[in-house]
C-alpha cells in the first residue's frame, strides 16, 4: 500500500490527520466537492485552487459515457484533463446501480445511457480498468447499494454481491500494478446493525488503501442513520481513512466526523447555490426571498469568502431573478468556501477537545431536517 495515513489529534473517536499518495498529502477531516462530468458545477480548477479544494471527486459512470474513458486518458488522465493539480477520488458508478436501477446481476450492470439511452455494462473489473485510464488517485470499487428502507433479504443480498465485487475488484486492481494509485472497499449493509458490520468485516479482509461507509443518507432519519454508521466504523481499521459517501449537511458532518469519519462528498453546497439556497453562520439563507431584493448587506457577515466581500444580497439576488449564469457561480463560491470553513472548525475543535461544544452550536442552527424542506 502507497497511501498512507498519519493520526495527529483525536477527541474520542474524531481525529484529524494527513493521508499521503504518490500525488501528495491531505488534510482530514476533508470535503470532497462533487465534479461528476470532470467539473463541479460552475467552477474553474483555478476556482478550486482559490478555495482551497484538496480533493475533487468524478464520476465513472458519467465520464466512461461522455467523453469516454480513452478521450480522458489520451488527454492526460482527469489531472491533465481538467488541468488539476489537487488529488482526485472517483465513484465506481455504484452510485448509478442505487440512482437508475439497472439490471444487475452476479457479473455486473447493464445501464441504459442517460445521454442517448444506447445501452452499456459495467462490471467489477471494467469499473477498476476505466478509473485506471481515468488515472484518479483513489478509485471506488464497485459496489450495489440498497434503498432505504428495504426488506432485510435485499440488503443481505446487497452485501453479498458487494463483497463478492470487491473480491473481483481487487484482483483486478492489483494486477494493473499501479503503486501511484489507490482503491477503496465499500461496506455496506443498510440500517442492519449486524450486517453492516459482516460487510464491513468481509471488506477489510480483503485489504484495501482505505474504506468507506456507503448506502447511508439515502433519505433515512438521523436516528437510523447513526447506529448504521457506528457498527461499520466498529469494523474499520483505525490506521486506514475513512469515507463516508453522499453526506455534506453540517450537522451531519460534525456527527460523522464524531464517530471517526475522516473523508465526505456531496452535491449538497453546489446544488443548493444554484436553486439560490446559501449556507450561512444563521442557518440556511434563501435569497430568492423578496426581503433581500434591496438588501445591501453581505450574504454572511461572518463569512471571508471573496462574493460575501464584495456583493451585497440584493445584487445577488437580481442576478438570480433574471436567471444570469453568474448567480450560481457566485453562490457556488460561496457555499463551497463555507464547507470547507465548516470543516477547518471540526480540525480545530478536535485539537482543542472541544468538539462536543461546537457539535451542540451547529445543531441549534442546522437542525437535521432543515436543509430537506424548502431546499
Amino acid at each position: 500500500m502507497t497511501l498512507q495515513f498519519e493520526v495527529h489529534a483525536t477527541d474520542g473517536a474524531a481525529r484529524t490527520g494527513t493521508v499521503t499518495t504518490a500525488r501528495g498529502t491531505y488534510t482530514t477531516p476533508c470535503f470532497m466537492p462533487v465534479g461528476t462530468r470532470g467539473a463541479v458545477r460552475t467552477l474553474s480548477s483555478q476556482d478550486l485552487e482559490d478555495l482551497g479544494a484538496e480533493v475533487v471527486l468524478g464520476n465513472t459512470y458519467h465520464l466512461m459515457l461522455r467523453p469516454g474513458a480513452d478521450v480522458v486518458a489520451k488527454l492526460g488522465g482527469l489531472h491533465g484533463f481538467a488541468a488539476w493539480d489537487g488529488h482526485v477520488l472517483t465513484d465506481s458508478g455504484g452510485y448509478q446501480v442505487f440512482s437508475l436501477q439497472p439490471k444487475v446481476d452476479d457479473d455486473g450492470c447493464t445501464f441504459a445511457s442517460t445521454y442517448d439511452g444506447s445501452r452499456h455494462r459495467l462490471t467489477p473489473e471494467s469499473a477498476v480498468d476505466i478509473q485506471v485510464q481515468l488515472g484518479s488517485d483513489i478509485q471506488m470499487v464497485l459496489d450495489v447499494c440498497s434503498s432505504l428502507p428495504s426488506p432485510r433479504d435485499v440488503i443481505a443480498d446487497a452485501v453479498e454481491r458487494t463483497a463478492l465485487w470487491a473480491e473481483r475488484a481487487r484482483r483486478t486492481f492489483l494486477e494493473h500494478d499501479r503503486p501511484d494509485l489507490n482503491q477503496f472497499g465499500i461496506a455496506q449493509g443498510g440500517a442492519e446493525p449486524d450486517l453492516r458490520v459482516e460487510s464491513g468485516e468481509r471488506t477489510v479482509a480483503i485489504g484495501f488503501d482505505g474504506y468507506a461507509v456507503g448506502g447511508l443518507s439515502v433519505g433515512e432519519e438521523r436516528d437510523v442513520m447513526l447506529p448504521a454508521l457506528e457498527a461499520a466504523v466498529s469494523t474499520l481499521p483505525e490506521d486506514r481513512p475513512r469515507y463516508f459517501m453522499g453526506l455534506g449537511d453540517p450537522l451531519g458532518l460534525v456527527d460523522a466526523v464524531s464517530r471517526g469519519i475522516d473523508m465526505f462528498d456531496c452535491v449538497l453546497p453546489t446544488r443548493l447555490a444554484r436553486h439560490g439556497t446559501l449556507l450561512t453562520g444563521a442557518g440556511r439563507l434563501n435569497l430568492n426571498n423578496r426581503q433581500f431584493a434591496q438588501d445591501d448587506g453581505p450574504v454572511d457577515p461572518s463569512c471571508s469568502c471573496p462574493v460575501c466581500l464584495r456583493w451585497s444580497r440584493g445584487y445577488l439576488r437580481h442576478l438570480l431573478s433574471v436567471n444570469e449564469p453568474t448567480a450560481p457561480r457566485l453562490l457556488t463560491i460561496h457555499n463551497v468556501h463555507w464547507t470547507f470553513a465548516l470543516v477547518r472548525r471540526i480540525r480545530e475543535a478536535i485539537v482543542a477537545g472541544r468538539l462536543d461544544t461546537l457539535r451542540a452550536e451547529i445543531a441549534a442552527i442546522w437542525p437535521p431536517r432543515q436543509l430537506r424542506e424548502g431546499a
